[in-house]
């Protein structure tokens, strides 16, 4: 469900689950491997995420997550996927860049929020996602995401569930350019080849120096956000909001 190419110090993986790249469990054990590869493999000197079609992506599959939660928790179900996916994204001492290419949402866009550069397409969307469903945040969102826009703002895209275009998302600084669709993986691919014939070394100490100085809480805030989310899971809001989201209906929350 990932395709995969190296060339020239650079590893670019994109999604690729027609027609919204909705991460499923095997997505999921994909993206740990191609990171575990990344991560040990000296050759490879950047890392470029990015998704195939239409989509970077939509996030989790909301009709496999409704069955894998029937028999397991959630908090253990995001234990064993996008927590562990964020966390060896901040560790991975290697330039991530994001190539957004279209609509990131929920863990979609808590993944593309993991990576250290990113640049966008104009059709780029960038959506909260959780609250529509009656849940919140996880895939480390509740940290990346007040980090870099402010908590008003922040606070504001959850609470409202409203996407972000590319162009608010450059002059809120969640993205640090934005390019045609037709010029993104080209632009991208150059600045890779830069990244991947810099000093990694380098390039990997700072890193560990933001993460040390931004994000040293992130793996309790994983842990924390996980916790949250069993709660909003048991909700009847929740089940109301997985019904809509499948019978394609607004939902009727009831705040219980």
């Amino acid at each position: 469900m990932l395709l995969t190419e190296q060339a020239d110090g650079v590893f670019t993986v994109a999604f690729n689950r027609p027609k919204v790249n909705a991460f499923s469990l095997q997505m999921v054990d994909e993206l740990l491997h191609a990171l575990r590869y990344v991560e040990r493999e000296d050759s490879i000197r950047c890392l470029v995420l990015t998704g195939s079609g239409d989509f970077f992506s939509s996030g989790h599959d909301m009709a496999e997550i409704s069955e894998a939660t029937d028999t397991a928790s959630i908090h253990h179900h995001l234990e064993s996927t996008y927590n562990r996916i964020v966390t060896r994204m901040r560790r991975l001492e290697k330039p991530i860049i994001g190539a957004i290419n279209g609509p990131a949402a929920g863990a979609g866009l808590g993944v593309a929020l993991a990576t250290d550069i990113r640049w966008a397409a104009e059709s780029a969307r960038f959506i909260y996602g959780f609250t529509g469903i009656g849940l919140t945040a996880d895939s480390g969102i509740s940290l990346t995401l007040p980090l870099l826009i402010g908590l008003t703002r922040a606070t504001e895209m959850a609470f409202t569930n409203q996407p972000l275009n590319a162009e608010q998302a450059l002059n809120l600084g969640l993205v640090s350019r934005v390019l045609p669709d037709e010029e993104l993986l080209g632009a991208v691919a150059e600045m890779a080849g830069r990244l991947a014939a810099g000093p990694t070394r380098a390039l990997g100490l700072t890193k560990r120096a933001f993460n040390h100085a931004l994000l040293a809480a992130l793996e309790t805030t994983l842990d924390y956000e996980a916790h949250l989310q069993e709660i909003a899971h048991r909700t009847a809001d929740h089940k109301e909001g997985i019904a809509a989201f499948l019978e394609k209906r607004p939902p009727d929350f009831q705040g219980i």
